[in-house]
């Protein structure tokens, strides 16, 4: 019997996944990813670098188009589209997060959601095909960070993103055209071709375009597959292919179809409450918990931050909101003089307070050689000296949003609500809430981007938006 080579056992799996491997354990999570991607993506399009690449895609045009999200009057190439759309969702730092780590919902759904709405509405796709086919995207970006040790912890030399996520929108695409496993397997093939971006545009304008191209490049490369382009059958397989970008890579050949089960049904997703790297939420929730031992009148004259040595996120005086997104520090002050850390926290007008930059200034680090930069092991302790002499020290091990410590429903629709109100009017805002809630029961699932258009509608769109409000529809 001759053995199935890794690239070949990916084809297949992408190929050979349907709606029977989706658990409802699957489905749940999956809905919740979409709904938060949706949600930050809404926000992000009203930051700086989202209406840079967006005049930049402007000068593209196409037969075949799908929308910019909140804003109904511009249509782009669905390559186009699934990129604006993209770097909207990481335009914060917002979106979701995976173990081993990754941002994986940004690369895939802007993705789906362009295909969506470009292609031929006969048959029409439905909301659990949508579910398939964003699973898929999931599902291949977690297998293959799972062929490196290196991968497990935070990133030291690529973006996630931008080397697995790349591999994830053609996946994605791939199901969703209904390629055959030959093509499935080129589409792999070319888009590691597509992969990469360097750690050291992390806390830049640049790194949101990390998953954009992600999404863009993965959708090209599985066009190209489409067309018949063809690469290397053993991409999966090779050091010097996708394995040129982790050490200690590993590959072994995914299970049977038979015995197969999604990853996204062991390993729960981390859902950010603050616009930030994804460290820095330990940190805020610990120095929360030190606040509550202050009084109005006590004086700070020495903060301790014990973490792991994560480098792109040790930023002492942080200049911008990009670098503030990607400061301990920067989170913990916050915290200690606000209370909490928002949206607005990242203004430029908040980064620059004196208040803060006294308290950057007494800021000390500390690594605990048992402090590995891994998101599902760190832990982060602050401890606060006060000149009067008392010391308060607290200690986070996994905060609320965590996979261990998932948000409720009801947060999460609220994270919603707040980031998706800024572009939409309420009643675009619950309709997504309920198409997402309903998503395996939706046969149309080109609903979500009627409500992502964002205001100024048709009217006969407004009449189904009403009666997708109804009762009878999502009771």
């Amino acid at each position: 019997m001759i053995r199935k080579s890794v690239t070949e056992s990916f084809a297949s799996v992408i190929h050979g996944l349907n709606v029977g491997h989706l658990t409802d354990r699957v489905i749940q999570r999956s809905k919740r990813m979409i709904l938060d991607t949706l949600g930050v993506g809404l926000l992000g399009t009203t930051t700086e670098v989202f209406h840079k690449t967006t005049q930049y895609s402007k000068i593209y045009s196409s037969d075949m188009a799908s929308c910019v999200w909140g804003h109904p009057d511009l249509k782009l190439p669905p390559t186009h589209a699934a990129f604006v759309n993209g770097v909207a969702v990481h335009s914060m730092d917002f979106d979701d997060t995976w173990h081993p780590a990754t941002h994986p919902s940004g690369t895939v759904l802007p993705v789906l959601l362009a295909l969506s709405e470009a292609l031929p509405q006969n048959p029409r796709v439905s909301g659990l095909d949508l579910l398939l086919a964003f699973n898929v995207g999931i599902e291949v970006q977690g297998r293959l960070m799972h062929f490196s040790r290196e991968a497990s912890d935070i990133p030291k030399r690529f973006h996630p993103p931008k080397v697995v996520g790349t591999l994830g929108s053609a996946a994605a695409a791939a199901k969703f055209l209904g390629l055959d496993r030959t093509k499935c397997r080129e589409a792999m093939a070319i888009a590691v071709s597509y992969a990469g971006g360097p750690m050291a545009n992390a806390a830049t304008q640049t790194k949101p375009l990390h998953v954009g191209n992600a999404a863009r490049n993965g959708l090209e490369a599985t066009f190209l597959a489409l067309l018949g382009l063809q690469g290397n059958q053993e991409i999966l397989d090779k050091e010097a292919g996708f394995g040129a970008f982790y050490s200690n890579y590993a590959p072994q050949a995914l299970p049977t179809l038979e015995s197969y089960t999604l990853l996204l049904d062991k390993q729960d997703i981390a859902t950010k409450r603050f616009p930030a790297h994804l460290g820095t939420h330990w940190v805020a929730d610990a120095a929360a918990s030190v606040r509550k031992h202050l009084l109005p009148t006590d004086r700070i004259k020495r903060i301790v931050l014990r973490i792991p040595d994560v480098k792109y996120v040790n930023r002492p005086f942080p200049v911008s909101e990009h670098e503030a997104r990607h400061s301990f520090q920067f989170a913990a002050c916050t915290v200690l003089l606000d209370g909490g850390i928002s949206v607005q926290s990242f203004h430029k007008s908040q980064i620059d307070r004196p208040q803060i930059w006294e308290l950057l200034d007494k800021v000390e680090l500390e690594y605990p050689p048992d402090n590995h930069p891994n998101f599902d092991t760190l832990y982060c302790e602050v401890s606060v000296n006060l000149e009067n002499g008392n010391t308060f020290t607290e200690r986070c091990d996994a905060f609320y949003g965590h996979w261990r410590k998932p948000l409720s429903q009801e947060d999460l629709e609220e994270k919603f609500r707040a980031n998706s109100s800024t572009v939409l009017p309420s009643e675009s805002v619950e309709g997504i809430i309920k198409t997402v809630n309903r998503l395996e029961d939706i046969e149309d699932c080109s609903l979500l981007t009627t409500f992502l258009k964002g205001p100024h509608l048709p009217k006969k769109t407004s009449k189904c938006t009403r009666r997708l409000l109804s009762t009878h529809s999502f009771s």
